[in-house]
């Protein structure tokens, strides 16, 4: 019996992308997770790595996507439930390529309705056999979503560190962080247009 557990990082960054994973466990890979692992937000990076490493051992199966500033901008200007339903589509691709079939998904919901946010993941599933459950802080009660979230997290932080490398160093792209303010600001001033690493629909960068 295969379960997967899938989370995101980087949903309310302004700069870089948000990075979706699922991890897929058996039955020994779960019971090996007990205990062992917890939301990434708790985690030191260097505990995050750690525990990355150990779960992707232990897994049957590790996917992970990546959805770019453009992909996100044009969410959240198209669709009904902007970003949400975005999370719900690419969630819903995840487990429909999984090479391993899985009894059981269990999400961490961005809608404050669980329920809703399991239904939309549901209308896009091409693998009607699949049970959705979807919960708010999943990570702190499911550890196979406290794995995806590592995953996530891991990915994503690599991700940042490659575009800090090409675009300069913006922080850590959230909209609290006065770097990444400091940086958009500058960008704008010295070149009066954004590099693509920017997403130009969040309501900081209107107000900067």
């Amino acid at each position: 019996m295969n379960e997967a557990g899938v989370d995101e990082a980087g949903r309310g960054s302004v700069i870089g992308p948000l990075v979706l994973a699922c991890v897929v466990f058996d039955e020994k890979g779960i019971f090996s997770l007990k205990g062992l692992v917890k939301d990434s937000k708790e985690l030191r990076p260097q505990a995050r790595k750690r525990l990355y490493n150990i779960i992707k051992r232990s897994a049957v199966e590790v996917k992970v996507e990546v959805l770019q500033p453009n992909v996100i901008d044009w969410a959240v200007q198209n669709l009904e439930r902007g970003l949400n339903d975005l999370e719900a589509m690419a969630t819903a691709e995840i487990l429909s390529s999984l090479k391993h079939n899985i009894l059981t998904a269990y999400l961490d919901s961005p809608d404050p309705i669980p329920s809703r946010y399991a239904e939309r993941v549901q209308l896009h599933l091409r693998k009607g056999d699949i049970k959705i459950v979807a919960s708010n802080h999943a990570e702190s009660v499911y550890p196979h979503v406290a794995a995806a979230s590592i995953v996530a997290k891991v990915e994503r932080d690599r991700e940042v560190e490659r575009l800090r490398n090409l675009y300069g160093d913006f922080g850590s792209g959230y909209p609290s962080d006065p770097k990444t303010r400091r940086y958009i600001q500058k960008v704008l001033e010295v070149d009066g247009r954004l590099p693509p690493i920017v997403r130009v629909s969040w309501r900081t960068l209107q107000r900067l």
